[in-house]
C-alpha cells in the first residue's frame, strides 16, 4: 500500500513539472502568428520583427553559459517559479502594450525564463520520479517542452480565424493556466542547496569532432527561427497568416514524434539523415510560402521538424557528449552557443533582405546558404570521429 502511495505521489509531480514545462514552452511562441499584425501596426517591416523576434536569445544565452551553476546555490524549483513568473509578466506586456518594442522586451524576458529551465529541467524531474533510469526523466521533459513551443502559436492561429486581433484570448487563456501551473510548481519536493558552489560560468568548448555537430544545429535552428520569424509574412501575403501558428506547431512539436527512431541510429548516422532531410523540407517550405501552397509549407514543417528537432537534435547533442568525455558540460555549452546562433543571425539577416530584396530572392537565398551549409557539415561529420 505504502509502495502504491509513493509511486502515486511521484507520478502526480512528475505531471506537475510537465504540466509547468509545458506552460514555459507554451509562452515562447504564444505571440507567432501575430508577429506580421504588429509589424504593420507599428508601421515597420520583417527586418524589424527578426530583431525583436532575436532578443529571446539575447535573454537565453547568457543565463545558460552564465548562470549554469545557479541551481546549486538556491535549488531547482525556485528557478521554475521564476521562469513561470518571467512567463507570465511576458504575456501581460504584449496584452497591455501591443507592438514590437513589447515583443523584443517580452521575447528578452522569455529568453532568460527558458535559460533558467533549459539548466534545471532534466535534473529536477529525475528528482522527481525518483528512478535509476533516466529515460522516463528525459521522456517527460522532452514531450511537455516540444508540445509547448508549438502549443501557443497553434492556440493563437485558432482564435485568429474566428477575429483577428492583436490581442487574441488566447494570451488571456495562458495567464489562467500559467497561474495554475505556479500553483501546483510551489507543492514540489527540492532537494537543498549544494553545499560545494561549483561556478557559475560554463565556457564553451569544442572538442575534436564537435564542431561538425554544433554546425548541424546551427542549420536546423535557422531554419526553425525563420519559419517562427518570417514565414507569417510571406503567408500574409496569400492571406493565409492565420496558419503559421499551425506550421510553428509543425516544425517546433512533432519532431519529438521522430526521437524514437533518431535514438536507433548512431549520433552520427543520425545528424547526416536529419542533413538529407532539412534542405528538402525547406525548399517544401520556401516554395508552400511563395506559391501560397498551404499543405506543402504544413508537409514541409513536419519533415524539417523530424530533422531539426528529431535527428540533428539527439544525434548531434549525442555525439558532442560522447566526443567531450570528461567536459561534457562545456561542450553541451558550445553546442547551444551555436544553435542559438542559427535561432538568430541567419534570421536576422534574411528579415533584412526581404526588406531589401522582397521574399522570393531572400527564400532563395536563405535556401542556398543552407544548402552551402549542409554539404560542408555533411563532408565535417563524414571525417568526424564519433
Amino acid at each position: 500500500m505504502k509502495r502504491a502511495l509513493n509511486r502515486t505521489i511521484t507520478q502526480r509531480s512528475a505531471v506537475y513539472l510537465a504540466f509547468a514545462l509545458c506552460m514555459i514552452t507554451t509562452a515562447v511562441n504564444l505571440q507567432a502568428p501575430l508577429y506580421d499584425a504588429l509589424a504593420a501596426r507599428d508601421g515597420l517591416g520583417v527586418g524589424a520583427t527578426t530583431l525583436a523576434f532575436a532578443c529571446y536569445v539575447a535573454g537565453v544565452l547568457p543565463v545558460l553559459l552564465g548562470l549554469n551553476g545557479l541551481a546549486d546555490r538556491v535549488g531547482r524549483k525556485p528557478l521554475i517559479i521564476a521562469a513561470l513568473l518571467l512567463s507570465l509578466m511576458a504575456t501581460a506586456m504584449i496584452l497591455i502594450a501591443p507592438n514590437l518594442v513589447a515583443l523584443g522586451v517580452a521575447r528578452f524576458l522569455l529568453g532568460i525564463s527558458m535559460g533558467l529551465t533549459s539548466a534545471v529541467a532534466p535534473a529536477y524531474m529525475q528528482l522527481l520520479v525518483d528512478g535509476d533510469d533516466n529515460r522516463l526523466a528525459t521522456n517527460y521533459v522532452t514531450a511537455s517542452t516540444s508540445l509547448g513551443f508549438g502549443l501557443g502559436a497553434a492556440v493563437t492561429s485558432l482564435f485568429l480565424f474566428h477575429t483577428p486581433s492583436v490581442s487574441p484570448p488566447s494570451l488571456w487563456i495562458y495567464l489562467v493556466a500559467a497561474s495554475l501551473a505556479l500553483m501546483v510548481v510551489t507543492t514540489l519536493e527540492d532537494s537543498p542547496p549544494s553545499d560545494t558552489h561549483r561556478s557559475l560560468l560554463r565556457l564553451p568548448s569544442y572538442p575534436r569532432g564537435a564542431f561538425a555537430f554544433g554546425l548541424a544545429i546551427l542549420l536546423a535552428w535557422a531554419t526553425v527561427g525563420l519559419v517562427i520569424a518570417i514565414l507569417p509574412s510571406a503567408l500574409q501575403r496569400h492571406g493565409l497568416s492565420a496558419w503559421s501558428g499551425f506550421a510553428t506547431f509543425g516544425i517546433c512539436s512533432c519532431g519529438v514524434l521522430f526521437q524514437p527512431w533518431a535514438r536507433r541510429f548512431a549520433p552520427r548516422r543520425a545528424t547526416l539523415l536529419g542533413l538529407v532531410i532539412l534542405p528538402i523540407a525547406y525548399a517544401l517550405i520556401a516554395w508552400g510560402a511563395l506559391q501560397g501552397y498551404l499543405a506543402a509549407v504544413l508537409l514541409g514543417t513536419v519533415a524539417a521538424s523530424s530533422a531539426c528537432y528529431g535527428f540533428i537534435y539527439l544525434g548531434g547533442l549525442s555525439g558532442v557528449l560522447a566526443a567531450a568525455d570528461a567536459s561534457a558540460p562545456e561542450a553541451s555549452a558550445g553546442y547551444f552557443l551555436m544553435a542559438y546562433i542559427g535561432f538568430s543571425l541567419p534570421v536576422i539577416t534574411t528579415g533584412a533582405l526581404i526588406d531589401a530584396v522582397g521574399h522570393t530572392l531572400a527564400l532563395t537565398l536563405f535556401g542556398f546558404a543552407l544548402l552551402g551549409g549542409v554539404i560542408t557539415a555533411f563532408v565535417l561529420l563524414r571525417r568526424a570521429l564519433t
